[in-house]
């Protein structure tokens, strides 16, 4: 059994007093299916580093860290084997960039990036465990406003 390792981020911006995330559509997607920036990790980087740069990647947008988040663990078949994947978030706070700005290399990847309202991403996220993920934001968040 093949295993893989990933990373993902959370990227919000507290815009008029509302939080915000950054949502991509992916490559290939329909309108309307909203996910989180996510990949693999590469030989060398740790897990947070591979979020930090997915999310700059997938949104041209780049933030600081503000630790993790959780795990999101799951079964998929690809071309008959099966596979156990591991999907480490972090919550990342925006700094710097333009939405949308992909460097040409990655835009097969991502057709679309919005900033959306963090209280309604268990609403609009399409996977369980990228929902999951939004709820420990918004409750980190809450935590760390109060």
């Amino acid at each position: 059994m093949r295993r893989e390792f990933s990373a993902g981020g959370v990227l919000v911006r507290l815009e008029e007093g509302r939080w915000e995330f950054a949502a991509i559509r992916p490559g290939g997607r329909p309108a309307g299916l909203w996910a989180l920036p996510k990949g693999q990790i590469q030989e060398g980087e740790t897990g947070e580093d591979a979020a930090l740069r997915e999310v700059t990647e997938e949104t041209g947008m780049a933030g600081r860290s503000l630790g993790k988040l959780g795990d999101i663990r799951y079964w998929f078949n690809w071309k008959g084997e099966r596979i156990f994947k591991i999907v480490a978030f972090f919550l990342i706070e925006y700094e710097t960039g333009d939405i949308g700005v992909i460097d040409e290399e990655f835009r097969h990847e991502v057709a679309d990036v919005q900033w959306l309202p963090l209280a309604e991403a268990p609403d609009l996220l399409a996977y369980k465990g990228e929902r999951e993920m939004a709820e420990l934001a918004v409750a980190r968040l809450a935590a760390h406003d109060s």
